[in-house]
């Protein structure tokens, strides 16, 4: 039991972002069907389905920058010797903390000036879809700060590529 609620913790990013895009599909394809066969539709689904969508695409975001999984160009990087390239990785991981703490930031002033607007149709607040943006750039901050402290304490010779 302990050992799932450890997994679920480490993977939360990619299982609510699988489940938001679970829902979108199944909302989508459920609004085709009424309307194709039944010629009605419902009128929340668009508005839900975008919104799932959005913490998706978000909290997609994070996974991946979680694991490292976006895209980089290392080329020359690569061809620099071990003290050379540990420099390089921390001055990177430091620009992308001061990016990620610098969105989260803004996110934060987005989301508290987005939260007293009302979505169109179902007249909830916007901020439950801006928090998407606020949750994903808070949490690729914290791994920001992960990623420096194990590059500074990473010896040269086991240094990971950019």
């Amino acid at each position: 039991m302990a050992h799932n609620v450890k997994k679920f913790f480490l993977n939360f990013e990619i299982i609510f972002s699988s489940a938001f895009l679970i829902v979108t599909t199944a909302l989508v394809m459920l609004n085709v069907i009424l309307r194709y066969f039944l010629n009605m539709g419902l009128f929340w689904t668009e508005e839900v389905a975008t919104g799932c969508f959005v913490w998706s695409v978000f909290l997609g975001a994070a996974a991946g920058y979680k694991i490292k999984m976006h895209v980089g160009v290392d080329i020359l990087v690569n061809m620099c010797p071990p003290t050379m390239k540990k420099i390089i990785t921390i001055i990177v991981d430091g620009i992308l903390l001061l990016i990620n703490g610098y969105i989260t930031y803004i996110a934060f002033i987005y989301l508290s000036l987005s939260y007293k607007k009302p979505t169109p149709v179902l007249n909830i607040s916007t901020g439950y879809i801006s928090s998407s943006i606020l949750a994903s750039f808070a949490l690729m901050t914290v791994y920001s700060i992960v990623f420096l402290i194990q590059d500074c304490k990473a010896p040269k010779e086991l240094q990971k590529e950019v």
